[in-house]
């Protein structure tokens, strides 16, 4: 009976160790981190728009690539692994904040045009809509393991379409590289994924410039 009490006591020793141990390991854990794009024009609005604009753009909801479609921030490596950050995340989900920041930028390039976000607000119908297929969002390193230098790439497709009658009037691909991103800096990562919308932003600019053009 004594052996017996021995070895529950040594059990509950154990696991009262096992325990502390896992609130250790807890404790000295990387703190999570979270991330939102478009942060610059967080307060921008509908209102702030011109009261005369030569037009009125939508962006409907980007669609993005299903592995993207996780909080998780993604890293490619090499051409076909992937892998997802455990304490570096969106802290969205991440098409309202890459229409919030391609909204942004294209309101700074072109101030004369009014772009709004799905849902439209109360009174505002489009003259153009734009749809934004997002394919990579994402950090790249080398395969190789001693690697400390990555890059950032953007790959999406979009199409404008002018509401009146659906007709295409644009249809495009933008492709972003990125280089000097320090693998690891998540901060340095999302600052360049950044960077890739506001080419993006440009590249939809100019297309409904010349789309809206006499």
């Amino acid at each position: 009976m004594q052996a017996k009490s021995t070895v529950i006591r040594l059990f509950l020793l154990s696991s009262l160790l096992a325990l502390a141990g896992c609130f250790s390991l807890s404790r000295d854990s990387p703190v999570q981190k979270y991330y939102v794009l478009g942060a610059e024009w967080e307060v921008a609005s509908v209102e702030e728009a011109p009261a005369i604009a030569d037009a009125a753009i939508g962006l409907r909801s980007p669609r993005i690539a299903e592995y993207l479609a996780t909080p998780f921030i993604v890293v490619r490596s090499g051409h076909h692994r992937i892998g997802f950050s455990q304490f570096d995340r969106w802290g969205e989900a991440l098409a309202p904040g890459v229409n919030r920041s391609l909204a942004g930028h294209m309101r700074s390039r072109a101030p004369h045009l009014r772009v709004v976000v799905t849902p439209w607000p109360a009174g505002v119908q489009p003259d153009y809509i734009v749809q934004v297929h997002l394919a990579r969002f994402e950090g790249v390193t080398p395969e190789a393991e001693s690697a400390v230098e990555g890059e950032a790439h953007l790959l999406a497709s979009w199409e404008i379409l002018r509401r009146q009658d659906g007709q295409r009037v644009a249809l495009g691909t933008t492709e972003v590289r990125e280089s000097g991103w320090t693998i690891g800096d998540f901060d340095g990562l999302v600052t360049l994924l950044e960077s890739g919308l506001a080419t993006l932003a440009h590249d939809l600019v100019a297309a409904l410039e010349a789309a809206t053009s006499p």
